[in-house]
């Protein structure tokens, strides 16, 4: 058993999409067709924006309530065209989404029946994409804190393209009020996060005030980069996606995923599992697992990756709010990839990450 497995259930869906931007998860990994990469599953996104380089994708989860959504995701790629698809999962407003859910359930095993049956309604008002904990988190923040703030206006003219100059002047003078701020230190407060949003025991390794953290990341989200290009805000603040959509769901990917779909793996149990079978992989998206980890448990679970890492293998993952990096008894083995980390990191549109570790397997 993995480490956190012990401390955190994973038998409900904690993220009913992935909060990781696939951008420069590919951008870093850049896998090549035929190639072997190894996904943290979550809910699916990441793995298939993967299974479109016509990369061989191993997706690794500890919840069986995450591999139902991404076997969801697989037999809607299958069974749905792009516009239903987005329909289904949330990104665009839709009044047949049982209609589209009944076509992709039937194809799904039994058990996987039975779990999207108990979300029916859930589905019908916000979407496959919608149902999770961290988007209901989300949904109790646009829709019971953020009116306490800004008003719809506000909010679509933050959405409105603009110039740099044109968000900082906004940003300053219009968003970030003093009631923002207060409001904004409760709701994202680690009391409040561990409770609505992610579990307390991801907490364990972490040191300060979360708050403080996203706080200046949420202005360089509405600042430095452009927000009405921002799949991920656009969900925060309007419970749907823009125009922008994450990688996945972009109507240029959807035939090379449909397409590779044999080509994708889903696998029950802990990261270190696969390297105790002999998995060989070319590149490593480990979402932000050690995060979570103890010193000691992070260490044991890198070394299991370089176990299955074939020469020149390439890791990539994010850290939020405690530092990762390879372990001091480890970092000989790999190279960092400071150069790429530096330019990703600017343009991540997952602003609530503090870090994005790329490292090369010598």
């Amino acid at each position: 058993m993995s480490e956190i497995a012990e401390k955190a259930a994973f038998d409900i869906i904690r993220y009913a999409q992935v909060w990781e931007d696939a951008d420069i998860l590919v951008e870093a990994l850049r896998p090549q067709p035929g190639e072997t990469v190894v996904s943290i599953a979550s809910a699916g996104d990441n793995a298939l924006a993967l299974l479109a380089t016509g990369a061989r994708v191993i997706a690794v989860d500890l919840s069986p309530a995450q591999l139902a959504c991404l076997r969801l995701r697989v037999e809607a790629y299958r069974t749905l065209i792009h516009p239903e698809l987005l329909e289904l999962i949330g990104s665009r407003p839709s009044a047949r989404r049982l209609e589209l859910l009944d076509r992709v359930a039937v194809r799904l095993p039994p058990d996987d029946q039975l779990f999207w049956t108990a979300r029916r309604e859930e589905v019908a008002a916000r979407g496959a994409g919608g149902v999770g904990k961290f988007e209901r988190y989300f949904r109790l923040f646009r829709t019971r804190v953020l009116p306490l703030v800004h008003g719809p206006a506000t909010i679509e003219a933050l959405l409105t393209p603009k110039s740099p100059d044109e968000r900082l002047t906004f940003f300053d003078r219009t968003w970030n009020s003093w009631r923002w701020r207060a409001l904004f230190a409760v709701f994202f407060s680690r009391a409040v996060m561990g409770r609505l949003g992610r579990d307390p025991a991801f907490f364990d390794q972490v040191q300060g005030a979360p708050a403080a953290h996203l706080r200046a990341k949420v202005r360089q989200a509405l600042v430095e980069q452009d927000p009405s290009q921002n799949p991920y805000l656009h969900w925060i603040l309007l419970g749907r996606h823009g125009q922008a959509l994450p990688r996945a769901l972009r109507p240029q990917h959807f035939e090379a995923i449909r397409a590779n779909l044999a080509n994708l793996q889903l696998r029950l149990g802990p990261l270190e599992q696969l390297a105790a079978e002999g998995v060989e992989a070319d590149a490593f998206n480990l979402s932000d697992v050690f995060e979570y980890m103890s010193p000691a448990a992070h260490e044991a679970a890198y070394l299991s990756v370089l176990d299955m890492a074939r020469p020149g293998a390439r890791i990539a993952y994010w850290n939020m709010m405690a530092p990762r990096r390879a372990p001091a008894t480890l970092a000989h083995r790999v190279q960092r990839r400071t150069e790429i980390e530096a330019a990703l990191k600017s343009v991540d549109k997952a602003f609530f990450y503090s870090d994005f570790v790329v490292e090369d397997v010598r």
